[in-house]
Formats: structure tokens, C-alpha cells, sequence
């Protein structure tokens, strides 16, 4: 039997340059008081300073889970993700892309760069925060990650 003691608190890496998606992020974090620490880049360019702990990032943690918006500044989604799975430290990190788009080419390229989810951000907010709560959910309770 495990108590709440037991549960293990992840850092996730929110990649998103939508203010009113990374609040909603925030928002089912603290609504479902998901303890995992939360930390947000809003580019393609800075996602990678963070994952390789360049510059302002040196101190970063190395994150146990990626969200990643396609649709970012500087590098877009894609590119963060090709980079991601060709580097041998971080390519064991999962991603989930999530994003707007349903675009069937987004989502092929996006799991022949070897992403490990695909989620259609939903418009609606207490529907977006729950597909926050299953993924932290499935992620965080039902799948072992590596350490």
C-alpha cells in the first residue's frame, strides 16, 4: 500500500509561447494540486538552452517529461524535437507534443521524430485541464521513467 508520501514528484519542461496555454498549464497544476514542478520556456531556441543547461539555464533540472507546442518561435516544434531524440542524454526524456494542430503530417512527423505522445489541445478549459491531469496522471503514476 502506498501512501502520499510514496507519490513521486517529477520536473516537467512546458515548452509553449501561448500566455493563455501556459496559464491554463499553471492553472491544472494548481487545480489538481499536481506537486510535479513545472517549468516553461516559450521558444524552440531556449527549450534547448534548458535541455543542454547553457547560459541562463546552467542550474536547470534535467526535466522527466517534455509538453511541446509544434508551433513555437526561433525553432519550432519539430526542431526541438529532432534534437531531442538525436542526442544520446536526452533522447531517453519523454515527449508529449501538444499542440493545436490536427494535421495529419504534424502528427506522422511528429512520431517519425520519435515523439512518445500526440495530444490535440482542446479549446475548451476544463477539458484542456484535464487532459493535463491524465497526462501528469499516466505519466507520473502509470509509467516508469527513467531516472
Amino acid at each position: 500500500m502506498t501512501g502520499p508520501t510514496d507519490i513521486k514528484v517529477i520536473d516537467v519542461l512546458l515548452v509553449e509561447d501561448d500566455d493563455g496555454d501556459v496559464l491554463m498549464t499553471r492553472e491544472a497544476f494548481e487545480h489538481y494540486k499536481i506537486r510535479n514542478q513545472l517549468h516553461v520556456v516559450r521558444d524552440g531556441e531556449q527549450a534547448v538552452q534548458f535541455l543542454r543547461r547553457e547560459g541562463q539555464y546552467a542550474d536547470a533540472p534535467r526535466p522527466d517529461l517534455i509538453l511541446l507546442d509544434l508551433n513555437l518561435p526561433r525553432f519550432d516544434g519539430r526542431q526541438v524535437l529532432a534534437e531531442i531524440k538525436a542526442d544520446a542524454e536526452l533522447r531517453l526524456i519523454p515527449v508529449v507534443v501538444l499542440t493545436t494542430s490536427e494535421a495529419e503530417e504534424d502528427i506522422l512527423r511528429s512520431y517519425e521524430l520519435h515523439a512518445n505522445a500526440y495530444v490535440t489541445k482542446p479549446v475548451d478549459f476544463d477539458r484542456f485541464i484535464e487532459i493535463i491531469r491524465k497526462i501528469d496522471e499516466f505519466f507520473v503514476t502509470v509509467v516508469k521513467l527513467p531516472r
